[in-house]
């Protein structure tokens, strides 16, 4: 059985949806761990002192190397949100050049079928 073009771009398209999808899961999350830990910071920046959760101990731990700490992760989630949105943007724009050819060829069959 031979797969038309037409079959193999709608493949691609559910692909792209699938993948978009997954992206989408992993910048909330990522969204949600940088809410944290600006808050964390924001908490941070008023204690007198600080402690770290290691296991299920809580040590304590120094403000400044504790800010340093969260800074850098900071930093890592915004990366990572923003290497997703450029992510994100590709793929949408592969989807949409997709969906055009898909629709012009199912317009174009129609036409040769009457």
């Amino acid at each position: 059985m031979m797969v038309s073009g037409n079959d193999e771009k709608i493949r691609e398209l559910q692909l792209a949806e699938h993948s978009l999808q997954t992206l989408l899961v992993q910048k909330q999350n990522f969204q949600v761990q940088l809410m944290e830990v600006e808050a964390a910071l924001k908490e941070l920046k008023g204690a007198k002192e600080a402690y770290r959760i290691i296991g299920s101990v809580m040590v304590r731990a120094d403000n400044a190397a504790l800010e340093g700490d969260l800074s850098s992760k900071e930093e890592t989630l915004k990366l990572r949100i923003k290497s997703i949105d450029s992510q994100e943007s590709r793929i949408r724009e592969n989807a949409s050049s997709l969906q055009k050819e898909v629709l012009e060829a199912m317009q174009n069959d129609d036409k040769g079928s009457r």
